[in-house]
């Protein structure tokens, strides 16, 4: 097995969804309101995710995600970011 399908198969679904929001620049409090649960949780699901990865941080954690293609920037989020949308 592949280190992407290793990765990909340890991640639970919740957590692909958590990191994907969490790659889109979304803060936990607004993950935690779309979802319906507390941001505490949403801090949860990032320390497992990080911990299953083997990275320590926010910014190796959406490399990892690119990288791996759990997650594939749109060129609109690329050119103005995902804060700066109208």
């Amino acid at each position: 097995m592949s280190l992407q399908e290793l990765v990909q198969h340890s991640f639970t679904p919740r957590e692909r969804e958590v990191l994907v929001r969490l790659c889109r620049g979304e803060t936990y409090r607004s993950i935690a309101r779309d979802l319906g649960i507390s941001p505490h949780t949403v801090d949860t699901h990032i320390r497992r995710v990080r911990s299953k990865a083997g990275v320590t941080n926010r910014s190796q954690l959406v490399i990892m995600a690119v990288e791996l293609g759990l997650y594939r920037p749109t060129l609109l989020e690329v050119q103005m970011g995902p804060s700066d949308e109208a």
